[in-house]
């Protein structure tokens, strides 16, 4: 396919990354020696006694390129034989190479590919290609033709990398509609995240912690526009680098970046039945400064959710039966502002800093009807209107420098400061059965999560097939969840008076740690990385009505060792890690949530943390077109924290749900997927993921007494996608996946399903685009069927989701940019930890539960 603008440049880009010669090379920061980076297969060239030599320089200006790629092909086969990257002076060294006849490839992103035939090299010979001078490829960038497609998915040692600017359907979506999307997760309709089906994940954004992720990882997850996600990556066997937090892994989403020189502006919009948005992004660089400006803002209305619920509970051998039905609507704005500022102080040195704001207010109504039966007789109607307000606002600000003091090696010191304030209200009117008001009620919970904080990181390199990294980090964080619970008559103020509470939780969290890490690879290309990590975490915490909590203090040694070795085409990798879960605010908070008095909600201040041990097998090979992979994963948790159900002593029928750490999960697995290149403009994609979990464990109950859970079986979930690219700008893309229901500790979530189809035609001159993308399109609305049981009670929830939409989109680019080699930018701070409650969709029969989650 054809490219007329700098828009598709990246895709360019990655198709040539992605070349088997290619693959192998650090696309920057590498010298002429290198061969490949340290955490990667190795120097998989063939050996002789030949070598080859030369330098790149900018045919314009009289000056050299770095870190120009320089493949080596065999004139006979054309396939890759062996390839290296240029050092800052734009020379290059291929040593050990076998005589024979072959041609070269100079290529850089900004310039014109040189291609150097009939290169013969005899044994022993030093051939030295002199200088090889690129010309610039921005004013004839129209007439570059992509031959292939850059690969939708990318393996590496630690982690699978999802290429997801190439999106069609998400254009005017969030993340949430590219996330689904990615082999390894699964995103409920709410936007609730789970990686191989755990929700105890870390989400970054380019590397970088956000409270309002802490918030709500699936709320953050609508504050980013999903045509501004450059990739997205999902870290399952995280390094000793990474926090120790997050047992089920790591998802970092890095956003479109660019190293261009002047002035751009896109503007990005999209309106649909069910939502609209409107994106604008700014940058100008000039010489070593470069500025960026953004706003992102989306509006969701028709919302409606629809619930049915039958629970029935048995307390001091009397059967309470609850039959409610339930109907609501729900409206949210999102929005997302950001200032960034880089300046290069040196050629090897650089300054980031920005700031970021996030706002959230979602306003939701619900009517429900709750009819009570006390054995088997009706004893009482009513009605309960209830309005939530839960708002946030969040506020990023980071500086971060790094000094590279040769390819590989560099220092960088990175501080962070980030605040979120949380409002999660409820206003509840209480009526009989023929309709009148009988009284009001009114939660109030105000929550503010604040952190600050440091580290420092340095690494190195070891002769040429080893790598060394170590570093430091402090976290100060300090949570407070300020809530009241009031009463009121039909006409009269509200009070604390007629079992209504005021109550105050302060989560005073501080982190120190260090690691080091150390990569090593062999003459026989295997490559092992191990490391090792220390947490120690410092814990106050104190609530009004309990004081001081005594929760002590503790610490935890986190080992993570990976290897990789590639056979006769098949990349086997193994990887061990043990990583730390510490509760949220959601679970810690002690908020008595009765927005839907049937289904009360209470945190548990004095919860521990949890700590897992992972254990994977992954396989994957390429077969002509085709990418397979497969990884088979194992799961331990001990100290699980874990929602439990129990009865109301003093509410008839109504059941509460609280955190406790009850005990041991197991969990057993497989993923799988393959892409097929069917043509170089048709992809198509399938995955399936299985596993196996078993939960065991004792809760005691409010009277003291011990209960023994334990539930087994199987959780699958799959789906297919298809893109393909057309003439005259024309492109299709489509989805489908299914996720079967899911095992919990007291019975089984419900499943459910989502697919999407779009199309976009760019315009002429490659500026912009129109498109259309519909949704859920062949049903009116999707039941999620949830049963619970336990032998106090039973529960089944039917909740309705009527997310059937459709939207169109529209993107256009104004100001013209010139191609700069693209440089190395600080490192940031990167708090990968916190447990997530993995709700933010409605309890059984009732509205979303209160409190936020800070990050730990």
């Amino acid at each position: 396919m054809k490219t007329h603008t700098l828009l598709l440049l990246t895709t360019l880009l990655a198709a040539s990354l992605l070349t088997p010669a290619w693959a192998q090379f650090p696309t920057m920061g590498a010298s002429s020696q290198t061969k490949a980076l340290p955490g990667t297969a190795g120097d998989q060239s063939p050996k002789g006694s030949a070598k080859l030599t030369g330098s790149v320089m900018d045919s314009t200006q009289a000056k050299a390129v770095e870190f120009a790629s320089i493949a080596l092909y065999n004139k006979t086969t054309g396939k890759a034989i062996d390839g290296t990257v240029a050092d800052e002076k734009g020379k290059f060294t291929l040593a050990k190479l076998v005589a024979g006849d072959y041609r070269v490839l100079v290529s850089f992103v900004g310039f014109r590919n040189k291609t150097i035939e009939n290169v013969t090299l005899a044994n022993g010979q030093t051939l030295d290609l002199g200088t090889i001078q690129l010309s610039s490829s921005v004013k004839t960038l129209a007439e570059v033709t992509v031959t292939g497609q850059a690969a939708i998915i990318e393996e590496k040692v630690d982690r699978l990398v999802y290429n997801a600017d190439k999106d069609i359907t998400a254009k005017g979506g969030d993340a949430t509609d590219i996330l689904r999307k990615v082999p390894l997760l699964t995103v409920d309709l709410d936007g609730n995240v789970s990686l191989r089906g755990s929700s105890n994940i870390r989400v970054l954004i380019n590397n970088k912690p956000s409270t309002i992720v802490a918030s709500s990882v699936a709320d953050a997850l609508k504050q980013i526009p999903a045509d501004q996600i450059k990739t997205v990556e999902v870290i399952t066997s995280p390094s000793a680098k990474y926090d120790a937090e997050g047992s089920g892994g790591i998802i970092n989403i890095i956003t479109k970046k660019n190293s261009l020189q002047g002035l751009n502006l896109n503007i990005d919009s999209g309106v649909g039945n069910r939502g609209s948005m409107l994106s604008l992004n700014g940058s100008y660089r000039k010489g070593k400064a470069g500025f960026t400006l953004g706003g992102f803002g989306r509006a969701m209305y028709n919302t409606i959710t629809k619930t049915n619920l039958d629970q029935t509970s048995q307390v001091n051998n009397v059967s309470t039966l609850t039959r409610q039905t339930g109907d609501g609507t729900s409206q949210g704005l999102f929005g997302q502002y950001n200032l960034g500022f880089d300046y290069d102080l040196a050629k090897n040195q650089s300054l980031t800093a920005g700031v970021r704001y996030g706002v959230r207010n979602m306003i939701s109504q619900q009517d429900l009807v709750t009819q009570l039966f006390t054995n088997g007789t009706l004893g009482s109607t009513s009605n309960r209107n209830v309005d939530s307000k839960n708002l946030s606002g969040t506020v990023d600000a980071n500086v971060d420098y790094l000094h590279t003091f040769k390819p590989q090696q560099e220092w960088s010191i990175s501080t962070l400061y980030s605040r979120n304030d949380l409002t999660n209200n409820f206003d509840a009117d209480l009526l009989n059965g023929s309709g009148a008001l009988t009284g009001r009620q009114q939660n109030l919970n105000k929550n503010v999560n604040q952190e600050f904080t440091l580290q420092t990181d340095y690494q190195t390199p070891i002769k040429k097939n080893q790598l060394i990294e170590f570093g430091a980090k402090g976290i100060i964080r300090q949570v407070n969840s300020d809530y009241r619970y009031l009463l009121a008559g039909p006409t009269g103020n509200f009070t604390t008076e007629n079992n209504g509470t005021l109550g105050e939780l302060l989560y005073h969290q501080n982190i120190a740690a260090g690691y080091t890490s150390y990569t090593y690879t062999t003459k026989q290309r295997y490559t092992f990385k191990g490391g090792l990590r220390y947490e120690h975490t410092f814990i106050d915490a104190s609530t009004k009505e309990g004081g001081t909590l005594g929760i002590g203090n503790y610490g935890v040694l986190v080992p993570s060792i990976n290897a990789s070795k590639t056979i006769k085409g098949t990349t086997v990798k193994l990887g061990y890690n043990r990583r730390i879960q510490r509760p949220g605010l959601q679970q810690l908070n002690p908020n008595f949530n009765a927005a839907n008095p049937q289904n009360i909600t209470v945190g548990n201040p004095t919860l521990r943390p949890e700590l897992t041990n992972n254990f994977e097998l992954g396989l994957s090979k390429t077969i002509k077109k085709t990418f397979i992979n497969a990884t088979f994963f194992g799961r331990v948790t001990n100290n699980a924290i874990t929602q439990v159900r129990q009865p109301s002593d003093t509410l008839a029928g109504a059941i509460v749900t609280s955190y406790q750490n009850i005990g041991r999960q197991y969990t057993y697995g497989t993923n799988t997927f393959a892409n097929v290149a069917v043509t170089s403009k048709i992809n198509v994609g399938v995955f399936l993921n299985i596993f196996y979990s078993s939960l065991s464990g004792q809760t005691l109950g409010s009277d003291g007494a011990s209960t023994e859970f334990t539930n087994t079986g199987f959780n699958v979930g799959g789906g297919t996608f298809a893109s393909a690219q057309f003439k005259n700008g024309w492109g299709a893309q489509a989805f489908g996946f299914m996720q079967g229901s899911q095992v919990q500790l007291q019975g089984r979530q419900g499943g459910f399903g989502f697919y999407t189809i779009g199309v976009k035609k760019d315009f002429s001159n490659k500026k912009g685009s129109v498109g259309i993308a519909a949704e859920n399109f062949l049903s009116n609305r999707f039941n999620i069927h949830t049963v619970l049981n336990s032998p106090q009670f039973n529960q089944v929830n039917d909740v309705y989701l009527y997310n059937r939409g459709i939207r169109l989109t529209f993107t256009y680019k104004i100001g013209k940019m010139t191609m700069d080699a693209p440089r190395k930018k600080a490192k940031s701070v990167n708090n990968d930890d916190v447990k997530s409650d993995g709700s933010g969709q409605a309890p059984a029969g009732g509205t979303p539960t209160g409190g936020g989650t800070p990050r730990q």
